[in-house]
């Protein structure tokens, strides 16, 4: 895959990210106003466990296919590439069976670890319900997984991108018409709403599936007519066939699973430690668990978008790359991923972290605007939202290594940041409060992203003095563009972080988006920074030679 067809897929692919974890942060505002936050935790308890299962249900399937297909396609072998997708639908549809029994089945034992005082917080009975329902999508979505990962391996990330947002509009529709009708029609209890929400995974899921079965039975008189024309059939058994895809597969479960294994730690923890505390109560813990894993991460999350999306993009073609042996291409290939991730997830990060109370006031403020609520979501974010770039250099450095055959080093980089984020979560909690979950997350993900960095130097000879000198550059264009925006927001919220009112916190919000988006395009432009990283097909955005500055 060429430099192009990277940067291609990777617009595609994080346009369609974008987009559903767009429509995941802004359904929350409305449900949290349906449900409250005891609802939005309880929704929350459902979906982290949830997460777990899926990515082991899956075994990185994605991605793995995507690695596996890529690598014989570049040896000119298409038939190993259908046998292993032929074969996959039909152990994923198995896997995703026992997941959904695994998950059903201990719900009743899992509750009790997340709650257990009904009299103040959410009753250990309204979990098990949820993590039930939410346990159904586990039927649909492996053979989702398989389908994704077998066009991917042919750099094809429409589908993919396609189902992706399908699956997110169904199932955000599913919840609003589900909670509705329960809570508004039928008179229902909260518990009963969130448990139709939780539902609509499997129902989106569906809708997922669908578009991908549309796309094949679109693609497939191409896709036979390229097997037909296959140079050789290396003829792999199952066993060994699967062997290799488990082999390629664990790593990627690692990485799907790091998010969630951090915020299971929270899960387990953030309650328990909080209510220890003189003066917090279970009501205030659930208030502070609820932004920590729903609200804020979903906010930080949408600047990681473009990382999972270049992740997915980056591994068939990195390993399509480390195959042919072309190690300058590989090095290319990687000197970009970098440099489009930092362009574009530093000024996010920043700008979250500046805006953060104006932000989280407007989004979550709409319906009773609360000065106390806003400043706690606000806080939370303000902390939070650097650690969008350590998710998305976690993403991209692991993907690279996966890329190279060096997955171990992915197991390992996690184990050791999750072990400091086990040891450290409580203490830190108990020391900072609500910010300490995210100091005890920051100090894990930058001890596994320093990790991956030092292996990828020493096994592909990279060297990262390019990368950090642009990385500086950028640094230097988003402290500007904050000092800016803090400067202009000044006269609207006075000497306060927090609006005093909604209507303050959408001004806030608003001329800062404005004037820190101009500022800093204007400063990548003027720069030339832009063109150079983004390339030709963003040419727009060089500035020509004798152009006046």
């Amino acid at each position: 895959m060429s430099d192009s067809r990277l940067l291609r897929g990777t617009v595609i692919l994080s346009a369609a990210v974008f987009f559903s974890k767009f429509l995941g942060l802004i359904f929350i505002i409305p449900f949290e106003a349906l449900v409250g936050s005891k609802g939005l935790a309880l929704y929350g308890y459902a979906y982290t466990p949830y997460t777990i299962i899926l990515s082991m249900a899956t075994m990185g399937v994605p991605m793995a296919v995507s690695k596996f297909v890529s690598k014989y396609n570049a040896l000119g072998d298409y038939q190993t590439g259908r046998r292993l997708f032929r074969s996959g639908l039909v152990l994923m549809s198995i896997t995703g069976m026992l997941a959904f029994l695994v998950l059903f089945f201990s719900a009743p034992a899992i509750a009790p670890l997340i709650v257990h005082d009904a009299d103040t917080g959410n009753d250990p009975e309204d979990v098990v319900l949820v993590i039930r329902l939410v346990s159904t999508a586990l039927i649909v979505a492996p053979l989702m997984s398989v389908i994704r990962g077998y066009f991917q391996g042919f750099q094809s990330m429409g589908p993919t991108g396609a189902s992706q947002v399908v699956e997110q509009i169904i199932r955000i529709g599913f919840i609003f018409i589900g909670a509705s009708i329960v809570l508004y029609a039928f008179g229902g209890s909260v518990t009963t709403a969130v448990g139709f929400a939780t539902f609509a995974a499997f129902v989106g899921a569906l809708g997922g599936l669908a578009v991908l079965l549309g796309y094949w039975r679109k693609r497939k008189p191409g896709l036979d007519r390229q097997l037909a024309q296959s140079r050789k059939d290396a003829n792999i058994p199952l066993l060994d066939m699967y062997r290799e895809l488990i082999t390629y597969a664990i790593p990627f479960i690692v990485v799907g699973l790091a998010i969630p294994l951090y915020s299971l730690v929270d899960e387990f923890t953030v309650n328990r430690t909080l209510t220890s505390i003189q003066g917090i109560t279970l009501e205030e813990a659930e208030r502070i668990f609820a932004n920590i894993n729903q609200a804020v991460r979903k906010l930080v999350m949408i600047p990681v978008s473009l990382s999972v999306a270049l992740a997915v993009t980056l591994v068939p073609t990195i390993t399509n790359s480390f195959t042919s042996k072309n190690f300058p291409r590989l090095h290319n290939q990687m000197t970009q991923a970098f440099q489009i991730v930092l362009f574009l997830t530093v000024p996010a990060a920043v700008g979250l972290s500046v805006l953060a109370y104006s932000i989280y006031g407007t989004l979550y403020g709409a319906g009773d605007y609360s000065i106390e609520s806003v400043e706690l979501g606000g806080k939370i974010l303000r902390w939070f939202a650097p650690t969008a770039l350590l998710f998305a250099l976690f993403s991209i450095t692991s993907s690279i290594l996966q890329g190279i055959n060096r997955q171990k080093f992915t197991i390992f980089s996690l184990l050791v940041g999750l072990l400091l984020k086990l040891l450290l979560n409580e203490p830190l909690l108990r020391a900072f409060h609500e910010i300490g979950a995210v100091f005890a997350t920051d100090i894990g993900f930058i001890c596994s992203v320093t990790l991956n960095l030092l292996v990828i130097r020493t096994y592909v000879s990279y060297r990262f003095i390019f990368v950090l000198k642009r990385g500086l550059l950028i640094l230097i264009f988003a402290a500007l563009m904050a000092v800016v925006v803090w400067l202009v927001t000044m006269p609207i919220r006075g000497d306060d972080s927090v609006p005093g009112s909604y209507t303050e916190a959408i001004f806030t919000m608003i001329s800062g988006v404005l004037i820190g988006g101009a500022c800093y395009f204007w400063l990548v432009y003027r720069s030339n920074l832009a063109g150079q990283i983004l390339g030709d097909r963003f040419s727009v955005l060089k500035r020509k030679k004798g152009e006046s500055k």
